[in-house]
């Protein structure tokens, strides 16, 4: 990928141009300067990201993607969050390491993909030993990717909609559907790369990961993989049903779901009525039940009290 510092930005789909190197704000609100709202122990992802150590969560300020009901709207906007240089943020990589994180988990960080990498490429030159995980929305160039595959070991993105219709509604990116289903696939194959553990008296090559199969430790955590998200919203199971089919046929149980029954009404009324309430639990259990008809074995679920504000982390810049 050439330059985005010489060429304006195209790291997202949007492709948008920006001068962000010369202090232009992009699509995605920022500029080339690195923003973090929030680096701490995470214990709302799934078990085997979380588990009982807790995900090192680092939030990035800023996203291209703009979805209407983002329950993060506090910190996708423009100048959220504390500017840090790579040297920092190879800091805090590290300090949650030692801090006991299960993990280093990068949300939202499309935007600055390039500078990210970098940090994780040098923290692991200082020492950190962990899976670091892609925490993403799933609508992100393949071209972007294939510069920081080499440094993820997870990949968790969403995937929010397969109708154009749907996408251009909510996230303002009717081509959301094609660029999620291209991303996620070359995430599944990024993940089938051998995987070499422990020591050669061992399992060195642990078995299935050629075909993308996950891999996890003898405590349950994810070393290596594919979680795909989909956050089920009010209104529209049907096409959550769509989703999950879609996912279920092309990669069976190499990945994981995460079927999210956490959609939070934002406090200001959207125009499209059915995201002014909650999901039911109907609706939720419609979706459920349907992957389970499929066969799908590789999933979580979420109980109805997943939903609400308190399970939104508060972006005070801890650990930034």
């Amino acid at each position: 990928m050439s330059s985005y510092k010489e060429n304006g930005c195209r790291l997202c789909p949007r492709q948008c141009g920006a001068d962000r190197a010369g202090g232009k704000c992009g699509v995605c609100g920022c500029t080339d300067e690195i923003r973090v709202a929030r680096a701490a122990l995470h214990m709302w992802e799934e078990p085997c990201i979380s588990g009982e150590a807790g995900s090192g969560a680092v939030f990035f300020a800023g996203c291209p993607l703009h979805c209407i009901f983002c329950q993060n709207r506090a910190i996708s906007g423009r100048n959220a969050g504390k500017a840090v240089s790579i040297a920092r943020l190879t800091e805090i990589f590290l300090e949650l390491q030692d801090k006991g994180a299960a993990n280093v988990n990068l949300v939202t960080a499309g935007h600055y993909a390039l500078s990210v990498a970098e940090a994780v490429r040098e923290a692991k030159r200082q020492g950190l030993t962990v899976p670091v995980v892609w925490n993403s929305g799933g609508y992100e160039r393949v071209e972007t990717l294939s510069e920081i595959a080499d440094v993820i070991d997870i990949w968790l993105p969403d995937l929010k909609y397969l109708r154009t219709e749907t996408a251009e509604a909510f996230s303002h990116a009717a081509d959301y559907p094609e660029v999620a289903k291209r991303a996620i696939d070359f995430m599944v194959k990024t993940a089938g790369n051998p995987v070499f553990v422990g020591t050669e008296s061992e399992n060195a090559i642990v078995d299935g990961a050629e075909s993308g199969r996950p891999v996890s430790d003898g405590a349950g955590y994810m070393k290596r993989g594919v979680i795909v998200r989909h956050l089920v919203l009010p209104g529209h199971s049907e096409e959550s049903k769509e989703i999950v089919s879609y996912l279920h046929g092309t990669y069976g149980n190499r990945i994981w779901l995460s079927l999210l029954n956490q959609y939070t009404p934002p406090a200001k009324k959207l125009p499209y009525p059915e995201l002014n309430r909650r999901l039911t639990t109907y609706e939720y259990d419609k979706v459920v039940d349907f992957a389970l008809s499929l066969g799908v074995e590789n999933a979580y679920i979420q109980e109805r009290s997943a939903a609400g504000e308190r399970y939104i982390p508060v972006f005070d810049g801890e650990g930034v």
